[in-house]
């Protein structure tokens, strides 16, 4: 069957292959203003005319896509034509016939809809590819007001919890994976995603119950009723997660008799539990993961003061180990605690994660819902005592006035220093660099380019470890490598929930290493990202966004491998030597600060001194520069390079107020080394400080 031309047009641009509103309002992509649901459904309205003008060749769509009773992949354009037909009855009929309850329940919905309301809807449930476009803004909360979609949404979930558990309690057949048809899942995918974007309160307990429902079947069978619906639902949750459901999710997980449910939950639990952080109006719900427990004889104890820690004691005193006896007589329990620690150090990092995520929000986040938790005593905050004045203290402890995180940002250079003296003094571990955070400032040349910063653009990076650090810091990148278009990349992370996106181009420079090029911010608009001008960017977003990138450069850059000068090819030689002692980037300045508090009060003292970029050791042999950025070392009097590896020296056993990579305490560790240089018997390190 051939369609005519126009019947061609109306399914292409039903479908998004076509984007050209000849004949129909733009299609090519649903935009949903920000807050503003249905700011554009005029872009759909049809007038009189054009409704007469697209009934015959929609009634022939219809013909072209449900002839000789075949399914449509994608029911929802067949709507939007039967709407323009006038043939919404036969084609409801026939489109029920294959689907499950729960997806004609949808459908029905649809129909008591317009057919502009219709084609919208099916415009915002088409998979879109994430680098094409961002992710629709809206589009979620839009559907939250559709006519009746919400409460569908709660029926459908209902709906399905309630057969599963007539099939645990043998009123329907079991049958492995045929629990609901791929419709089902679809729909019930969209209903989990609607109720966990709102954080209903009654989704909690039915979620629970479904998921335990779905991961193990009513029979001794290692098969599920679902596994198809498990893993939607997951994928719902890493797109709006809450602690709730992603407890649910890991309950599932243990009690599944499935062999490969349990690794897949695992991979889906690492872009799940992070992308928590981004919710800031639910995170801060996360337990505080203290657990006390007897366990026979003696107790466990999961501790979050400080490093998550699962302790075990016999009375008052703490154990070395588990003790024997548990192991042997409670050997379930005692791998339940070390998974629940496990478990409670991912929520942790979780909520640091939220923490951080705190300073670019344009919303003041719940911080009043962490009172009480280990976490905030380590932290510096502000609270408004007065219209507009705010002071600073340590922990949340201030009454119920206007609270916020402190940022160095935000205070002048004597309060920073006042709070890294304080920090220092008290040997604080804070749950994040706080006192000590980097700020970057907008430049002249970053104003000079307008829409992008060079400022940490071709360093030669080792491209494994720079991968690890983008997951590890919430950026999203493709994977480069030797095909057509592979060579070029793009790492992007979201801010401020979505309003605000920081892009850092780079390519492949070689096997195994890649090479960093410009920085860009976008923000979403009429459903597509533009860029932006940096001097519109909110100063707090700029910063965060270029610490992540100076911490990829400093961690990955091939200047941090002392080695380099030596196995490095020939062609990145005077790149490397040049990198290794360039000006310091912001990253290293704060280190700067650090060490010469640090070492004023250890007994190589006398032996240092801090220069713009080096500390500079006097040993008995040489004066050694050690490079504040690198770590890697010149001698004088003819700056002749010094390779070390490493330096373990139990004498540089101090306090360290934060250790993002360690390069602070490598730096501590080589000083005092060469500051007793004569005591040194390693070959590889005499040969080449001795004359």
């Amino acid at each position: 069957m051939h369609l005519s031309p126009l019947a061609k047009r109306l399914l292409d641009l039903l479908t998004g292959a076509a984007n050209d509103p000849t004949y129909w309002p733009d299609a090519s992509q649903l935009s949903v203003g920000l807050g503003t649901p249905v700011s554009t459904s005029a872009r759909y309205a049809i007038d009189k005319q054009i409704r007469q003008r697209l009934a015959e060749p929609a009634r022939e769509l219809v013909g072209f896509l449900l002839r000789d009773g075949r399914r449509p992949s994608d029911p929802f354009s067949v709507l939007v034509s039967a709407g323009l037909a006038g043939m919404d009855a036969e084609v409801s009929a026939q489109l029920a016939e294959e689907r499950g309850p729960i997806a004609v329940a949808e459908m029905e919905v649809l129909l008591g809809w317009d057919v502009e309301l219709r084609a919208l809807f099916a415009e915002a449930v088409r998979e879109l590819p994430y680098f094409g476009a961002p992710p629709l803004p809206g589009v979620t909360e839009w559907l939250s007001g559709l006519p009746g979609y919400l409460d569908f949404a709660r029926t459908a979930l209902e709906a399905a919890e309630a057969r599963v558990a007539a099939i645990h309690a043998g009123e329907i057949p079991y049958k492995a994976e045929k629990a609901f048809d791929d419709e089902e899942k679809a729909t019930i995918g969209r209903a989990v995603r609607l109720a966990l974007f709102r954080d209903e309160p009654w989704l909690p307990g039915l979620l629970d119950r479904l998921l335990r429902g779905i991961a193990v079947a009513p029979t001794q069978a290692k098969t599920l009723p679902s596994q198809g619906l498990l893993f939607e639902i997951a994928r719902a949750v890493e797109d709006h997660p809450t602690p709730e459901a992603i407890s649910a999710l890991r309950t599932a997980r243990q009690t599944t008799r499935h062999a490969g449910v349990p690794k897949q939950l695992d991979r889906m639990f690492k872009r799940i539990e992070p992308a928590l952080a981004n919710r800031l109006e639910v995170a801060f719900r996360l337990p505080d993961g203290r657990v006390r427990q007897a366990v026979g004889e003696h107790t466990a104890m999961i501790s979050t003061d400080g490093e998550v820690e699962l302790s075990w004691w016999h009375g008052d005193k703490k154990l070395k180990a588990v003790p024997a006896a548990a192991r042997r007589e409670h050997p379930d329990e005692v791998k339940r605690l070390r998974e629940l620690a496990k478990q409670t150090r991912q929520q942790q990092a979780t909520l640091i994660r939220a923490l951080e995520a705190g300073y670019t929000s344009e919303t003041t986040p719940p911080y009043r819902q962490l009172e009480g938790h280990p976490v905030t005593d380590r932290l510096i905050w502000d609270f408004e005592v007065s219209p507009g004045v705010w002071r600073s203290e340590l922990g949340l402890i201030v009454p119920d006035v206007p609270v916020r995180l402190w940022h160095p940002a935000g205070a002048s250079l004597e309060e920073v220093r006042a709070w890294r003296e304080v920090v220092q003094g008290k040997e604080l571990r804070q749950p994040y660099k706080q006192a000590f955070r980097e700020v970057y400032l907008l430049t002249p040349a970053e104003e000079a380019t307008g829409t992008y910063s060079n400022r940490f653009a071709g360093h030669v990076v080792d491209y494994r470890k720079l991968r690890a650090l983008f997951k590890q810091r919430g950026w999203q990148s493709n994977f480069l490598g030797p095909w057509d278009g592979g060579a070029d990349g793009e790492a992007q992370r979201l801010l401020t929930g979505g309003r605000w996106r920081a892009t850092l181009d780079h390519g492949l420079y070689d096997e195994g290493y890649a090479v960093t090029d410009q920085v860009r911010f976008h923000r979403p608009a009429e459903g597509r990202w533009h860029e932006a001008p940096l001097t519109e960017v909110p100063a707090l977003v700029f910063s965060e966004a270029m610490r992540d990138v100076d911490l990829f450069v400093a961690v990955t850059s091939i200047t941090a491998d002392p080695q380099w000068a030596d196995s490095g090819p020939d062609r990145l030689r005077d790149y490397w030597r040049t990198g290794s002692f360039a000006a310091l980037p912001p990253s290293a300045e704060v280190r700067r600060d650090v060490l010469s508090r640090l070492i004023r009060r250890t007994a190589i003292a006398d032996r240092c001194a801090m220069t713009d970029r080096f500390l500079v050791v006097q040993g008995d042999l040489r004066t050694y520069k050690i490079h504040l950025g690198s770590a890697n070392i010149l001698m004088e009097p003819n700056d002749a390079y010094l390779c070390i590896v490493s330096a373990v020296d139990p004498h540089a056993g101090l306090f360290l107020p934060f250790e993002e990579d360690g390069r602070l305490a490598l730096i501590l560790s080589k000083a005092f080394l060469l500051a007793n240089d004569t005591a040194i018997t390693d070959p590889s390190i005499t040969r080449q400080i001795r004359p």
